[in-house]
């Protein structure tokens, strides 16, 4: 064997262990989602990796009554995955001076009435550490002392958006979509002319519609968005290619201010900053946030050392709660053990 042919067969060689080892990731997920226990996988998953899609599926059905096929561009209902834009929207305000994150929310919100609107700030409500439960209740804990997750801090944050903005928080939620070419992003309206694939209650693999959705006006700004993957792959590098925040707001939104424990994140408690999770594993650091209700699911995660974005969406959501993320928690360690998020 001469020395020419031995590099060329080594070179073979790596050239074949290195395609195995990025296919390997593949392989795993479509195994997993074809599993039809302890639940089937009902969405579409998206890997994208320095704005190239890596991976795409969709797997299942958009209606039970009417059993088509789930396409990759399908809209689906993203629940608190729609937080992470409104703190977008006010990060976008305090940058032209319109908020000061650190001033108390009666400072714009002068409706509230009670107490506390002139000790928690509008930092807290990002980060969910306001203690408020109920706009007629006392705080449930001293603001800044505690972590309690919600969607009420976000329905003030919206209405804190609209008062320094002058226009509605649709209107400016659409105003930012428009400009990032977003064209598949839409409000959910029971009346309204774009409709999400439907979502379904599941109690062993067995379907049923939901009919009646949660959101209203009033908690837009909380859980409002329909999205499709693809759209919020964009968001994800618009966001964090510094195409949306100057750095100083970037980095108040992904630097940890608060602790929380979720279950997909880890057993242990990971940061947490404005409506935005902040985790490690495997030596790997990664931003995300979940998103349930409505018969949905959804998984927004962002590697910024490689430049990957996962998401996961689901049109059904399970009896059990142990199960709500099964799927998405299990992809998620699947690239967080492959070379698709290395240097």
């Amino acid at each position: 064997m001469t020395r020419t042919f031995r590099c060329l067969w080594l070179l073979l060689f790596l050239s074949f262990v290195n395609s195995f080892a990025q296919e390997q990731y593949i392989f795993e997920i479509d195994s997993l989602i074809s599993l039809k226990s302890p639940r089937n996988f009902n969405g579409v998953i998206l890997i994208a990796k320095k704005g190239k899609v890596q991976y795409s599926r969709a797997y299942g059905i958009k209606d039970i009554y009417n059993p088509v096929p789930l396409q990759i561009n399908d809209p689906f209902e993203i629940m608190s995955n729609t937080k992470q834009i409104t703190a977008v929207l006010v990060l976008k305000e305090a940058e032209k001076g319109k908020i000061d994150l650190q001033a108390p929310i009666g400072t714009y919100l002068h409706n509230l009435n009670q107490p506390w609107a002139n000790s928690v700030t509008v930092h807290q409500l990002l980060n969910h550490t306001h203690g408020i439960t109920d706009l007629n209740k006392p705080l449930e804990f001293k603001p800044g002392s505690d972590f309690k997750y919600g969607n009420l801090s976000n329905i003030l944050l919206g209405k804190i958006i609209e008062k320094v903005s002058g226009q509605s928080y649709k209107s400016a939620a659409e105003n930012l979509f428009l400009k990032l070419g977003m064209n598949d992003t839409f409000f959910y309206l029971k009346d309204g002319n774009r409709k999400p694939v439907t979502g379904h209650m599941t109690d062993h693999n067995v379907f049923s519609a939901v009919e009646e959705s949660l959101i209203t006006d009033e908690n837009l700004p909380a859980d409002g968005i329909v999205t499709t993957a693809k759209d919020l792959s964009t968001w994800n590098s618009a966001l964090h290619k510094g195409n949306l925040l100057p750095p100083e707001m970037y980095r108040l939104m992904v630097t940890p201010s608060a602790m929380s424990r979720h279950d997909v994140f880890g057993k242990e408690k990971t940061g947490y900053g404005y409506n935005i999770r902040i985790a490690k594993d495997h030596g790997i650091s990664y931003f995300g946030h979940t998103g349930l209700g409505d018969g949905f699911a959804s998984l927004n995660i962002y590697f910024p050392e490689s430049d990957v974005s996962l998401i996961v969406l689901e049109n059904q959501m399970n009896e059990n709660s142990d199960l709500y993320y099964y799927f998405e928690k299990e992809i998620k360690n699947i690239i967080l053990s492959s070379n698709l998020v290395e240097e």
